[in-house]
């Protein structure tokens, strides 16, 4: 079973406080008395916990990030571990929880952790982030071609979006749905209401498509790029219909807690081993980047603010 909750939490959005304690032995004498728990005998180093939100193959997941688990280890001299979420919530519940010090999360999961978490840091993000896009799809059974305008015959046709937590496979979606067709939400504009792929991720989107489970989806532009390549079935049974504007979406948030349980400073190291992280290398495979950039919370304003005005948070 996993060693977690060694750390105190705090947060903003819960009415308790989980108090949880660092594994040593809680004997103490004079020579131990004013030792860290790193330092004291026998005591157990703390352990340095990542999550992410699931939004490629689920079995796939755990063997990338435990390659950045373990160049994490490397750079910064304490054991990081992969701890798997099985969907936006539970990557979101996990941080919030203090189970996990830091989650690669999609926009706005990012924003929905750091609003339960006072203090709480968005620290880095991949290169392309603060201009990510989303895909429209169709099942090359729908007759629908590529387009510069937004595919509004779409609205006639079954449709799914990813998870109902996606900043590219929902949440910005909706908004550019809603941007074009009068501010009508999907829901009623849709002649049937659309669905959602509940695990599975931006994959399990493309392939409802592909099966013409349903006849058009919405998805992020990196994965339905990277399958058309690796993917004969996405490749042969779909087609990209529309690209939207740019937004910014995915970024790592660190717990504020990772601070006490590592020492003053720690947040920065981290964000200097992700920067650091060599091109072409299994820590960037992991999210599918080539190559990461610091960030702030503040990158995130306009995700948050979309959600709210979608009624997807509250402030």
């Amino acid at each position: 079973m996993l060693k977690r909750h060694f750390f105190r939490v705090g947060l903003a959005a819960v009415t308790t406080l989980a108090l949880v304690g660092c594994g040593g032995d809680p004997s103490t004498t004079d020579s131990n008395e004013s030792a860290s728990p790193e330092e004291a005998p026998g005591a157990e180093s703390p352990t340095f916990y990542i999550s992410a939100i699931p939004d490629e193959k689920i079995t796939d997941q755990k063997a990338k990030f435990d390659k950045l688990a373990a160049y994490l280890t490397e750079k910064l001299g304490v054991e990081a571990e992969f701890v798997f979420s099985k969907d936006y919530a539970d990557s979101v519940t996990k941080f919030s929880n203090g189970e996990v010090h830091l989650v690669w999360f999609g926009g706005l999961s990012g924003v929905q952790a750091r609003m339960a978490v006072e203090g709480a840091q968005a620290i880095a993000q991949g290169k392309a982030d603060p201009q990510y896009k989303s895909y429209f799809i169709a099942n090359k059974d729908a007759g629908l071609s590529p387009a510069a305008d937004f595919p509004a015959a779409i609205k006639d046709m079954t449709f799914t979006f990813g998870s109902p937590g996606s900043t590219s496979g929902r949440l910005m979606p909706t908004f550019f749905i809603m941007e074009n067709n009068g501010g009508v939400h999907p829901d009623e504009w849709f002649a049937e209401k659309p669905g959602f792929q509940m695990s599975g991720g931006h994959v399990a989107t493309a392939n409802a498509v592909a099966d013409g489970t349903y006849q058009t989806g919405a998805l992020n532009y990196k994965t339905y790029d990277s399958l058309v390549e690796s993917d004969p079935k996405i490749a042969e049974n779909t087609v990209k219909i529309w690209t939207t504007p740019f937004y910014a979406d995915y970024n790592f948030t660190i717990h504020p807690d990772a601070e006490a349980a590592f020492g003053a400073g720690f947040a920065q190291k981290v964000q200097t081993a992700l920067i650091e992280a060599p091109a072409g290398s299994d820590a960037l495979k992991a999210i599918n980047r080539e190559s990461i950039i610091s960030a702030k919370n503040e990158d995130f304003d306009g995700i948050k603010t979309t959600a709210i005005q979608m009624g997807l948070i509250e402030e």
